[in-house]
């Protein structure tokens, strides 16, 4: 080995030790803001947040930073950061282009549209919710591995946090915690050998999480890359977790696999331009449909959360998502009316029948008339150069299918549940489906997952998205409209008070703390309205500039462990 290499070598290594070097594992906290001038990071773990940030300092851009930072929940956020999932990426890059990454999952070539109803056609829904049979081809190393030509660092650098969060541990939070004990008999039940997510004690905030399998799953991926997922040794192991499960995931499901970039879904709303996820995300034509619906309301004039903005907004909502039951799915599979959905015309036919102060119904507003997918994380950062990245990913339910790959350590998804089971039966997020949405073998399951970027004069101004299943666009677009319309802070566009409309059921939800003076003017118009918990946890990232200085907000929702770190 000549000096030249050797240096290159001894210099890697410098550096992926100094990527976690200034981590500690065992004692940290959220910060839920930060304001900075070069980059931000922000995500549902403080660690992931901490690692993404710490690629940022190395001069890795925000792919770089997004990439570790998605490694580095699948180990410390394993309710929903995953490598056994998928999910999308959307970047604006410092050249002005913006792209999408889908790595969504996809049905296994065994998969048929019936396989969730016994002899009589009524639906098992548990089997599209729990095991081995509800998962779907997981994506998101492919995903990871196909942004990497927009990275500047090598993987084993990007990996490494991963990799030792897992392997020397972590102090697990108070919410992760009382996850793990509410889930102990599911995993045990679930899972054919003892996971790292059991043990004969309960779990308390602070107890060390240590994940040795993963992280020999993550070192096989640092050496060999997505082969080793896709066809090497854990492609073997996951094959072989499927046939002692009853699953139906096979090697050559597997080495099948590809993660796809698309074009964005991009278009205008009061100065800005939004880019966000095309089809099998439904959450982008939902967003644009919605807001198209409102543009010409001055929902500003309206005040927030009057009875009267959040009706507009609900009624707006409501005809976006009788077109997602009925017309939405993957686009590769069937025909979608996308341009239909989407234009001027059609958006006006949609709210002629919009009645201030009286509610509408979701038994009389069905779909349009046309001829011719709670448990995900999301991750948003900005680099100084201007690159911005917004990732949504997820396993569908809480810690997915609680099933764990044996030898391999981590948990599978149980993203089956996204199709239509049955044409009219609600998943679990009570999204109800369509043909457009059934089955099929190596089709991608509709999703509501919204990583959105909101440019002006074609630089990033708001970074953002949210978990929650089909409350995700509706938390983005309610963000939004926050800052575009109703002039709020960052901190306050996230925090505030959300609520949710989907079609059916015909009711609106709102989060404990919503108003009350509201709920009464809405119960007034007619509707009936119904308190849940915590909708959503959104992360963003603003952007502004005066004279030439610019200033990075970054925010984490309150809701949640999320944390916002800045460079």
């Amino acid at each position: 080995m000549g000096y030249p290499k050797l240096l290159l070598v001894i210099i890697t290594n410098w550096m992926v030790l100094q990527c976690t070097a200034q981590i500690d594992a065992y004692h940290y906290q959220s910060q839920k803001k930060v304001v900075s001038q070069n980059g931000a990071v922000v995500c549902a773990h403080p660690l992931a947040s901490k690692a993404g940030s710490n690629i940022l300092k190395q001069g890795g851009n925000a792919i770089d930073a997004a990439i570790a930072t998605q490694l580095a929940l699948a180990v410390v956020y394993p309710g929903a950061g995953n490598i056994g999932g998928g999910g999308f990426m959307v970047a604006h890059l410092k050249n002005g282009q913006n792209i999408t990454i889908d790595f969504r999952e996809m049905a296994p070539s065994k998969a048929s549209r019936d396989m969730y109803l016994d002899s009589a056609g009524n639906p098992l829904m548990q089997l599209s919710q729990d095991g081995h049979l509800a998962c779907g081809v997981p994506g998101t190393i492919a995903g990871l591995f196909a942004a990497m030509k927009y990275a500047k660092l090598p993987f084993k650098t990007l990996i490494q946090p991963a990799i030792d969060f897992a392997e020397k541990g972590f102090a697990i939070t108070a919410h992760q915690a009382n996850d793990l004990n509410g889930l102990k008999k599911e995993f045990l039940q679930l899972n054919l050998a003892p996971t790292a997510f059991t043990k004969n004690k309960q779990w308390k905030a602070g107890d060390t999480l240590i994940q040795k399998d993963l992280a020999n799953t993550l070192k096989r991926i640092r050496d060999n890359g997505a082969k080793d997922f896709y066809e090497g040794e854990t492609a073997k192991l996951i094959a072989a977790e499927m046939e002692k499960g009853k699953g139906i995931i096979s090697m050559a499901d597997l080495k099948n696999y590809t993660a796809k970039e698309r074009a964005p879904l991009e278009f205008d709303y009061k100065g800005c331009h939004i880019v966000t996820m095309p089809l099998p995300s439904s959450g982008g034509i939902i967003m644009e449909q919605v807001l198209k619906m409102i543009s010409d309301k001055n929902i500003a004039a309206l005040k927030f959360q009057t009875p009267a903005s959040v009706q507009l907004l609900t009624e707006a909502e409501r005809r976006a998502f009788a077109d997602r039951a009925e017309f939405l799915g993957d686009a590769d599979f069937v025909k979608v009316p996308v341009a239909t959905l989407i234009s001027d015309k059609y958006i006006t036919a949609r709210m002629k029948d919009y009645v201030p102060g009286k509610a509408g119904s979701s038994t009389t507003t069905k779909a349009g008339t046309i001829k011719e997918s709670e448990e995900t994380t999301h991750l948003s950062i900005l680099d100084k150069e201007g690159n911005a990245v917004s990732v949504t990913t997820t396993l569908n339910g809480g810690y997915g299918s609680r099933t764990v790959v044996t030898g391999a350590g981590f948990i599978l998804n149980n993203q089956m549940d996204d199709f239509s089971v049955k044409p009219g039966v609600p998943n679990m997020y009570g999204a109800i489906g369509a043909e457009a949405n059934a089955i099929a073998p190596g089709k991608r399951m509709l999703s509501s997952m919204s990583p959105t970027i909101v440019l002006k004069n074609n630089k990033p101004y708001l970074v953002v998205g949210t978990p929650g299943g089909t409350t995700i666009p509706t938390s983005v677009i309610q963000t939004i409209i926050n800052i575009v319309d109703f002039g709020m802070s960052p901190m306050d566009a996230v925090n505030k008070p959300k609520f949710h409309h989907q079609w059916l059921p015909d009711e609106i939800n709102v989060e404990e703390d919503f108003n009350a003076t509201t709920i009464t003017g809405l119960e007034a118009m007619g509707y009936k309205v119904t308190k849940r918990g915590q909708i959503g946890r959104t992360e963003i990232i603003m952007i502004t500039t005066k004279g030439t200085i610019k200033t990075i907000t970054a925010v984490g929702d309150k809701r949640g462990d999320d944390d916002a770190e800045g460079n």
